[in-house]
């Protein structure tokens, strides 16, 4: 199949419209973050929008970045300095667009997070929780206790996984959101989760793991977003037979 190109604004329209990003009330914004080339022939796709990754895209000759995590968070110090000026020089200097996603990215019942995330360790979804249901709730059926099912993780996300909970214990409902969710491990008990399953823990989610005998098994917050946006370059790449590249920048977190 020949590659053609996409015009940069109608990129942005079609994810806006897919990712429905006006519905999030989100910590970045989501969309085009740093305007380049106005054709794109080449997309390259990662996590973070790391200098690595800016790196890597030169080198494939890339007309655009697609990532989860982008720039300009909310708080953050707004001075062009340091790294930042580094990395919004070298995507200036050789006009590469960055497309950012954060939220949007998460919660696409097919393309995003959560859902690939269940598609790579085959958990069955059949509710959420959370704030704007960005948690999900469902079932692994080929596993019964929580020790088979961090043995499994380990193989498909190729990294050992922290677990808080006795490797007996039985899964019962599996809650899990991707990255750095340790904070809603409460929705999810409340929403019956028996194991929660998040990229991330912190020190306080330990003891409410503990103390309300719910199986708390951390990911890893890179290894568990890893396939939303790898997904979402794949599925433009199909839709406008465009050249697709996905980089994973390996990070122990």
């Amino acid at each position: 199949m020949n590659k053609q190109t996409i015009q940069r604004d109608a990129l942005e329209k079609y994810l806006a419209s897919i990712l429905d990003i006006n519905r999030f009330r989100d910590y970045c914004p989501n969309g085009l973050q740093v305007e380049g080339r106005p054709d794109i022939r080449t997309l390259v796709t990662g996590v973070t929008a790391s200098r690595a990754l800016i790196e890597a895209a030169i080198e494939l000759d890339a007309d655009a970045i697609m990532v989860h995590h982008g720039y300009f968070w909310r708080n953050e110090d707004p001075r062009v300095l340091g790294p930042k000026h580094r990395r919004l020089k070298m995507l200036l200097s050789h006009e590469i667009n960055l497309f950012a996603y954060h939220l949007p990215l998460d919660m696409h019942p097919e393309l995003g997070n959560n859902a690939q995330l269940a598609k790579i360790l085959q958990l069955e979804a059949d509710g959420r929780f959370g704030e704007n249901d960005i948690g999900w709730m469902g079932t692994a059926t080929e596993i019964a206790t929580v020790g088979e099912l961090a043995a499994s993780i380990e193989k498909s996300l190729g990294r050992k996984p922290l677990v808080i909970g006795d490797a007996s214990q039985k899964i019962g409902r599996i809650g899990w959101c991707t990255g750095a969710a340790q904070n809603y491990l409460a929705d999810a008990v409340a929403a019956g989760a028996s194991t929660y399953l998040s990229g991330e823990i912190s020190e306080p989610t330990v003891h409410l793991a503990r103390e309300t005998g719910v199986a708390y098994i951390s990911c890893g917050h890179h290894a568990t977003e890893r396939y939303g946006v790898k997904a979402l370059g794949e599925h433009v790449s199909s839709e406008f037979c465009i050249v697709h590249y996905f980089v994973d920048i390996d990070n122990p977190v």
